[in-house]
């Protein structure tokens, strides 16, 4: 017999171990699976996202499952074959037997295994597998009670949580629901051969004029070594290299090569996302290993400045604003989220102009068609270790089964050229101060880390970056996610920031949010409702469907959330009664927010690189919920994706004036207000453009005075200051800034400033029109300003744009996708439509 690999996906059985709710062994559909996803398919609990359903299956998780197969029958093994058992992975407290014999114990969700097994599969007869996984819940509660010592302190769910290596948010997080799963959550398989590649790695070196490359393949080969391992690498189907090489008596195998006149790799927007192909294969394509592979030159600049300390990445040459996404789960039943759902998310992304892309650290690490798609996209990835929001225990059990997940995981995704830093955690930092934790960043003996309250330390600052030095020292390494040399967490002049005070914290004016930031923001944010559509799948009771209806606050999981909405809503916008419109108003805030700071720290990277990104909070939900995604879990785009696709646009025009608070105690409208008008540009040469400034009346639509214009050259990879004048607030009426940039005598970005807040200002009489043509393109029109005219999100429908600022004089073409002659035109409304 020669090698085979069998995908053991079907046939599978589960039943309850105590047999007290689901006694019988019912059929699994497929496997990887969770026990959630079984139990709805044979309609034993209801979707735990419609409505309090999450509530009726909270005994799914307080109990133990066993999982069931065969493994398919195989002639005898030849002399010299390996049976191998793979596992990529057993959520969490998992036992696995063979025909009664205990092969495997594992409690931790990010191993995965491989377990020898030729000795049993060379007996004849039919071989079962079985898997009984315990309760992870249960678990946990038991080994923290046998830690009294440990500080169990930290942010979101039950802390025992931090006991077990499992996807944090399984637990409950201020967006997602209290869902546990367990079972077999990634492949398994069965693999009979003689000899096999375990592992390829890829070290390499990009010339500084990035004219060569010059590296060597590693691999390492399992079984038989008496045979030459056959290498390749590819470019487009064109050889690079084919070597057969010995494998030495370690089953080492080390291949140099040197590329002349590379084909690079470079993040989405500065350039093309180049890849090789490289196979090691030692004689059968059962024992072929294929990675795709890209070059590329990737630095963390963090340099002293007069600032601070820099933050920003440099790649082939080129500095990057990382302009981007936070990334939570994309279920809270990971097993369903299929390869094309990963690409609409991060097809979603490139479309809106995003480069960068970061895996929060209480989910997991992420498939690997994640990362397939990044490298082919050109989606840079911050990654996290899978650590969030607490003061993780370090006793030498868990320490040893944290190394060894590491490990593993690094090298498994170390090869994609996408990976552009890995931090050690989520906000744990943010615990430690939080909780008055003993850290003191000047004692460099890692053992005495052990002693203090704080433990978690030795995780971040020996484990981590320990295995990235051995198993990936090409790819950055930040202790944690926000983490700056070990000063306070919130400084803003030196490492990542965690921006919270709009929303969260002291809940600043979202206005000045560009004022708020750091070096790099890694996470900011503003929650918004989802659309109509996602209420109403998810909110069955149609009395139910109003603001503050008991149904919707039960779908919004954040700390306070109705007086957060309220605050900005009341501080911003005038209140409409509809749900309908008070879903538009709540994705206005957000969009507003993002807009601000979004636009003002893309102006700060032409200011000596002051910041070097922003990655909102959040991309994408894992249930249908109010959060700060802007993008819901059916992948309904919210208002505030449009706006960050505009204003991280190759070039943007920004047009901003001066903040006036209104809100303090006996505030008096100012007498004048400063205001500038700027150029993004994220091209790598100068452009010639023309920037018009206008200032049109609110209430009639006429400007009332004379348009400005001037030529620019537009500054390479910055910004590019413009205008800078004053507003007369005794004289001038309220009137709207509104810039355009011309390239060529074509538009090509827009931008306009309204005067604050918005609930001052009357928008009756818009005379908005919408005229759809046979082409599929959509013109909108006004006769005075209209604030955030945003169409429905409808099924299949896409549109260019929307969430747009409508000025006289300048109607907007948009394009539509999806609609034909029998769908009827899309719904839209725009601020204040109400008042019309």
């Amino acid at each position: 017999m020669g090698d085979q690999i069998f995908t053991l996906e079907s046939g599978w059985e589960f039943k309850e171990t105590s047999g007290e709710h689901v006694p019988s062994w019912l059929s699994v559909s497929t496997v990887p699976t969770n026990v959630h996803l079984d139990l709805m398919n044979h309609k034993l609990i209801e979707d735990p996202f419609i409505d309090f359903n999450e509530l009726k299956c909270e005994w799914v998780a307080e109990t133990s499952w066993t999982y069931r197969t065969k493994l398919p029958s195989v002639p005898s093994l030849e002399p010299g074959s390996i049976a191998m058992l793979s596992f990529e992975g057993l959520d969490t407290f998992a036992t696995v037997t063979l025909d009664g014999e205990e092969i495997l114990k594992s409690d931790n969700m990010f191993h995965s295994h491989r377990i020898d097994v030729t000795s049993q599969l060379s007996k004849s007869g039919v071989h079962e597998l079985e898997i009984f996984f315990d309760s992870a819940f249960q678990r946990a509660r038991q080994i923290k009670k046998a830690h009294p010592k440990h500080e169990w302190v930290g942010f979101n769910g039950d802390m025992g949580r931090l006991a077990v290596r499992k996807a944090q948010y399984h637990w409950g997080w201020d967006w997602g629901p209290v869902l546990c799963p367990c079972g077999p959550w990634r492949p398994v398989r069965l693999e009979i051969f003689r000899s096999q590649v375990t592992e390829v790695r890829v070290d390499y070196t990009v010339s500084p004029a990035l004219d060569q490359v010059h590296g060597t393949i590693n691999a390492q080969i399992q079984g038989d070594l008496s045979h030459s391992a056959h290498c390749t690498m590819t470019r487009n189907g064109r050889s690079i290299l084919e070597q057969d090489v010995k494998p030495d008596k370690t089953g080492s195998v080390k291949v140099p090569f040197s590329i002349k006149d590379p084909d690079l790799w470079y993040p989405f927007g500065y350039g093309e996302a180049n890849l090789y192909e490289i196979k090691v294969s030692t004689g059968s394509e059962v024992s072929t290993v294929t990675k795709t592979f890209g070059f590329r030159k990737l630095e963390l600049i963090q340099e002293k400045d007069k600032i601070g300390k820099s933050f920003y990445f440099r790649v082939n040459n080129i500095d990057v604003f990382c302009g981007g996404s936070n990334w939570i789960p994309a279920d809270s039943f990971t097993p369903r989220v299929s390869a094309d759902t990963y690409r609409k998310w991060l097809q979603m992304m490139v479309d809106g102009h995003q480069n960068m892309i970061r895996v929060w650290g209480g989910g997991i690490y992420e498939e690997d068609v994640f990362f397939d798609i990044c490298d082919e996209l050109g989606v840079l990835v911050w990654h996290d270790f899978m650590f969030g929001c607490g003061n993780y225990p370090a006793y030498p059990e868990i320490l040893d089964s944290i190394r060894h997940e590491a490990d593993q995981n690094v090298k498994r995704i170390r090869h994609h050229p996408c990976i552009a830093i890995f931090a050690g955690n989520n906000e744990d930092y943010q615990v430690q101060e939080s909780f008055n934790l003993t850290y003191n960043y000047e004692d460099k003996d890692p053992e005495s880390w052990l002693k203090t309250n704080f433990p978690a330390r030795y995780i971040y600052e020996k484990i981590l970056p320990e295995v990235m030095a051995e198993h990936a020292p090409w790819i950055p390494y930040h202790p944690g996610s926000p983490w700056g040399d070990g000063l306070e967490s919130a400084n803003p002049t030196i490492g990542d920031m965690h921006q919270w005070n709009v929303w969260h914290g002291t809940q600043e004016k979202y206005q000045i949010f560009d004022t708020l930031g750091g070096r790099f923001n890694s996470e900011f944010g503003m929650e918004a409702f989802p659309h109509i559509g996602t209420i109403k799948a998810y909110c069955t009771n149609p009395d139910e469907l109003y603001p503050q209806s008991r149904t919707l606050d039960f779908h919004n999981k954040a700390d306070r959330h109705e007086r957060r909405i309220a605050t900005y809503l009341v501080e911003n916008f005038r209140n409409v009664p509809s749900l309908e419109g008070y879903i538009h108003l709540s994705q206005m805030v957000q969009a507003e927010a993002l807009m601000f700071g979004y636009r003002g720290w893309r102006q700060q990277w032409g200011k000596e690189r002051h910041c070097g990104g922003a990655l909102v909070w959040q991309l994408n939900d894992c249930w249908p919920v109010t959060s700060w995604s802007i993008v819901d879990y059916y992948q309904r785009k919210k208002p505030a994706y449009y706006t960050m696709r505009r204003v991280l646009a190759p070039l943007a025009v920004a047009v901003k004036r001066e903040h006036w608070d209104w809100s303090v105690v006996h505030a008096r409208p100012p007498k004048e207000l400063s205001f500038e008008c700027w150029v993004a540009s994220k091209e790598q040469k100068a452009i010639k453009g023309r920037v018009e400034l206008r200032f049109i009346s609110i209430a009639t639509g006429k400007d009332i005075k004379a348009a400005i214009s001037k030529e620019v050259t537009i500054t390479p990879n910055g910004t590019t200051d413009v205008f800078q004048g004053s507003i007369n607030e005794h004289t001038d009426e309220p009137h709207v800034l509104a810039a355009r940039l011309f390239v060529d005598d074509a538009i090509v970005a827009r931008d306009s400033d309204w005067p604050q807040p918005l609930k001052y200002l009357s928008f009756k009489h818009r005379d908005v029109k919408v005229k759809y043509d046979s082409k599929g393109s959509v013109t909108v029109s006004s006769a005075r300003p209209a604030k955030g005219f945003v169409f429905e999100e409808r099924e299949g429908v896409l549109v260019d744009d929307s969430a747009i600022d409508i000025m006289p004089g300048d109607e907007q073409t948009i394009r539509v996708r999806g609609l034909n002659g029998d769908v009827p035109e899309l719904g839209w409304r725009y601020l204040g439509a109400d008042e019309s």
